[in-house]
């Protein structure tokens, strides 16, 4: 019996997603990161990146990675524990915890990595997690990873937050894990009463700040700056692949002595390989030029308002949120795919999730605003959605 044989339910599986209209073609690029990028051999604009700043072509973020890779070689050739420390890692974290004002930070090798290496580092069995239903996937992964209690509380819900908490009031431990920005959504934690119900009811705070970080807020210090609350998370969570640069990394931000704990006891701390020094060396020119440069962030902030009038003048509805995040809900998986392929067609890349992204019915093309874009570009793309979205009865 042949491997293919072995695994028939495979290719039925792909074939029911293809004949369903919900098989995702993956597309290649062939140029760097920023407005205009090439798409499967096409010039198109950019509104699905995470590139937030633009700063992932940056030429002083190429530079510092030229000079990193110069001095420090390809890869740090172990893991931190052993020899993999770089004095490029230390410098990063420092700058790092200043940034988002807190005691100290620590690398990860990801985003993702960072929330399934800090969530299970944090609680025991003897522990609660409550956690918002529309949490990213690392999270949930991070939560699921865990042998503590789990609580799951309704999206942005407080009233159930803290009915979970006075539930919980038994445990040793607990722990708040939330996104700051939700990716599909768009919109924002409700940080400051979460924060109130963490003093009131004694629980940690962990925020994945992802989204956040180096769009929200006057400096892009993320949502504590934003709600006014920076240095009163307990723990966050972040990317260096977003907004800071967008090429690989995560860290966590918080207390000396919970950075002292993931060091010690954090698995991807332990079983796998620290940040190349290409990365490191760049995300840290990227904190100090959006240090140096908070005009990036208030661009970012103007482009977002811009599109997000824009298209709400033309007869969209994107959901409401401060975030760079605008997504407009269309209904069904195969009809956001359809749609963000005749966009592709008309030179807009912006790309359709459905379920099991989100829930099913509430499928929706995210539109992702960013620095990089200047007003002729983003009024381009304002009227290929007008002709696509009335060529397929979306307006």
């Amino acid at each position: 019996m042949t491997l293919s044989t072995k695994v028939q339910w495979i290719t039925e599986e792909l074939d029911s997603l293809k004949q369903a209209g919900l098989y995702t073609n993956i597309r290649t690029l062939s140029s760097p990161q920023g407005a205009w990028l090439i798409v499967d051999g096409q010039k198109v604009l950019n509104f699905c990146s995470n590139n937030y700043l633009g700063l992932a072509n940056h030429p002083r973020l190429v530079e510092a990675a030229k000079v990193a890779i110069d001095e420090y070689g390809i890869g740090p050739g172990a893991v931190r524990p052993i020899a993999g420390t770089m004095e490029l890692h230390l410098e990063l974290e420092r700058r790092l915890a200043a940034f988002k004002g807190v005691e100290a930070a620590i690398s990860f090798q990801s985003g993702f990595s960072a929330n399934l290496g800090t969530i299970p580092a944090l609680v025991g069995s003897d522990d609660v997690i409550y956690s918002d239903e529309l949490n990213h996937a690392s999270i949930i992964d991070g939560v699921r990873l865990c042998k503590a209690r789990r609580l799951i509380y309704k999206h942005a819900d407080m009233k159930e937050l803290e009915d979970r908490l006075k539930s919980s009031r038994d445990a040793r431990n607990r722990l708040i894990v939330t996104d700051g920005v939700f990716s599909m959504e768009g919109d924002l934690t409700p940080l400051p009463a979460i924060v109130e119900l963490a003093r009131k009811y004694n629980a940690v705070t962990l925020v994945d700040d992802s989204h956040g970080t180096g769009v929200m807020g006057e400096g892009g210090r993320g949502v504590a700056e934003h709600f006014g609350l920076l240095g009163q998370i307990d723990v966050i969570t972040g990317t260096l692949g977003k907004a800071l640069g967008g090429a690989a990394g995560g860290f966590v931000a918080s207390s000396a002595q919970v950075i002292e704990v993931l060091r010690q006891s954090s698995r991807p701390q332990i079983f796998s390989n620290a940040l190349p020094a290409t990365i490191a060396g760049s995300a840290l020119k990227a904190v100090e030029v959006l240090e140096a440069d908070p005009s990036l962030v208030a661009k970012l902030h103007d482009n977002t308002d811009y599109l997000r009038r824009g298209l709400r003048a033309r007869g969209f509805n994107p959901l409401d949120a401060p975030s760079a995040i605008i997504p407009i809900l269309v209904g069904e998986t195969a009809f956001a795919i359809r749609m963000s392929e005749r966009l592709l067609d008309e030179g807009v890349f912006v790309t359709g999730f459905g379920y099991p992204v989100v829930p099913e019915g509430t499928a929706r093309l995210r539109v992702q605003a960013s620095a990089a874009l200047e007003r002729e570009d983003m009024d381009r793309a304002l009227e290929a959605f007008v002709r696509v979205g009335g060529e397929v009865g979306l307006l």
